[in-house]
């Protein structure tokens, strides 16, 4: 993909968020160290750019990221992702797992909280195929 056919909607330590001409978010995680309220940051600005943009797609790259702390994981699964499903119309993401065990692990926990929410998940160890799967998807919440 051209970067110039994306757009940043907001970057910091945590990671970068860009604009997919496709109609979904990318959600780029970096790989060093971040400071607490930093990964908090990153998912608020994801869940306000689906609300901007009446999107309900986040392709996830975590190839690079550190893992969630327990507090980090914690709050993505009781507070995030409730939210973000109900006010921000999230509802697919598709997942670039990282080779981290860590990272894997801290994941499946936030991602085996959805049970009750209307949101689907994607993991997959290919980008091609992570994207083929998101772009299958609609571009825009039902019922929202």
């Amino acid at each position: 993909m051209l970067a110039s056919a994306t757009r940043i909607y907001f970057e910091n330590a945590a990671g970068r968020l860009t604009e997919d001409p496709d109609g979904f978010l990318r959600a780029v995680w970096s790989p060093g160290y971040r400071r607490p309220g930093e990964a908090q940051a990153l998912f608020t600005h994801m869940a306000q750019a689906l609300r901007q943009r009446g999107w309900s797609r986040i392709f996830i790259d975590q190839r690079h990221m550190q893992p969630f702390s327990p507090a980090e994981q914690d709050w993505v699964a009781t507070h995030w992702l409730p939210a973000a499903v109900r006010e921000s119309g999230y509802r697919h993401g598709a997942v670039l797992v990282s080779p981290s065990v860590m990272v894997r692990l801290a994941t499946a926990y936030i991602t085996t909280q959805v049970q009750n929410l209307p949101l689907t998940y994607f993991s997959s160890e290919t980008e091609a195929e992570a994207l083929a799967w998101l772009r299958a998807q609609p571009a825009t919440p039902s019922g929202y």
